[in-house]
């Protein structure tokens, strides 16, 4: 039988099972490995078992947000004869990685749950971009995880120093792995975050070798990796989320197809944190409110016509700023709405009830 710690199972979602397992003492807890199309694998104590959601469940969420996500912790009840499971209830996440959904609906898409480190991968040609690493950073950070930046495809730069201190430049703090995964040259230097029961991610750009260095953790090519060409533009290897153990560190590794859009689900106080140099510079600014645009004694401006900061950087801050406030408008508007809509489909339930009600008495006094 699979021990559930080395699953990443502990007293914070321990201590929420219990108190959904005092109604019914035949759930089981089990992780969500894969989720296709509402058909999902699941690891628990007896192994890896197919699950189905029930109808229940399927009545009462009533947000995409609320479904099962890979890394998910959940109850369940065996299908001993069919080698299934049916998934009554998601136990409460406790880090989880959102995105808007891309598009123009205003909803939140989980993308995994319950990650410990959240490895970002880009390399040292094509993909690099400063811009697009700030809003992975926001997508971490809000999440509750750890980031983690890897610089992979060492072995096609020669001045991996320069690319190192742009990064640094706009990630204080964090820490940076520079390796080349197809030589296995510094793969070790992930196996510290590998302890046990603990979860990490890969996230990044497709062709960044995400699904390559996975492939050398586990030493088995478990997933499956293209080389791009120069002038190709990027594409899945990835094509769906999936949790794999690494059995010599009892530790897991979800693998995340790349992402095209990079759309923000966030609170607006999480950009202090992704641009917390800016953030520190606004400290100094002579009026509290300052705009960084148009004041006097404006630290931000200082420092930028000093050359102590990009003004690219403070145009993403500014960026950022923007998309999620204009985020938390239109939520306000959509949850106004929808509270509106379920307070009309009530109305109009009550209404059926009561000449439901009318009708029967109507009958009995005919009787």
């Amino acid at each position: 039988m699979i021990d559930l710690k080395e699953l990443g199972w502990n007293s914070f979602f321990e201590n929420h099972f219990i108190k959904y397992n005092q109604q019914n003492t035949t759930y089981i807890p089990a992780r969500i490995i894969s989720a296709q199309r509402h058909i999902y694998s699941v690891l628990c104590e007896y192994g890896e078992l197919k699950g189905k959601i029930t109808g229940k469940f399927l009545y009462k969420v009533q947000s995409t947000e609320k479904y099962p996500v890979v890394g998910d912790w959940v109850g369940i009840t065996r299908k001993e004869k069919e080698d299934g499971a049916i998934i009554h209830f998601v136990i409460p996440r406790k880090t989880s990685l959102s995105r808007k959904t891309p598009g123009i609906k205003t909803e939140e898409q989980v993308i995994c749950a319950n990650i410990d480190t959240s490895f970002l991968v880009t390399t040292f040609d094509r993909d690099f971009n400063l811009r697009r690493i700030e809003r992975y950073l926001s997508l971490i950070w809000d999440s509750g995880a750890n980031p983690v930046i890897i610089l992979n495809k060492a072995d096609l730069c020669t001045d991996i120093e320069t690319f190192i201190r742009e990064v640094e430049s706009i990630s204080p703090g964090i820490p940076i792995l520079c390796m080349s995964a197809l030589k296995k040259s510094g793969i070790g230097q992930i196996y510290s975050y590998l302890k046990e029961g603990k979860t990490v991610v890969f996230l990044g750009s497709s062709g960044t070798g995400k699904s390559t260095i996975i492939n050398c953790l586990l030493d088995a090519p478990k997933q499956a990796t293209n080389f791009l060409r120069d002038n190709d533009k990027g594409r899945h290897t990835t094509s769906y989320r999936e949790l794999f153990m690494i059995p010599d560190r009892r530790s897991m590794v979800i693998d995340n197809p790349g992402m095209r859009e990079i759309q923000l689900w966030a609170n607006e106080d999480i950009v202090e944190k992704t641009f917390a140099d800016i953030e520190d510079l606004s400290q100094s600014c002579r009026f509290n409110n300052c705009s960084h645009t148009k004041e006097p004694g404006c630290a931000v401006k200082e420092a930028i016509e000093e050359g102590g900061l990009e003004p690219k950087r403070l145009e993403s801050y500014f960026k950022q700023k923007g998309e999620l406030n204009k985020l938390s408008e239109k939520t306000k508007l959509a949850k106004k709405k929808l509270i509106n809509m379920r307070k009309e489909k009530n109305k109009r339930l009550s209404k059926m009830i009561r000449m439901k009600k009318k009708l029967h008495n109507k009958t009995s006094k005919t009787r």
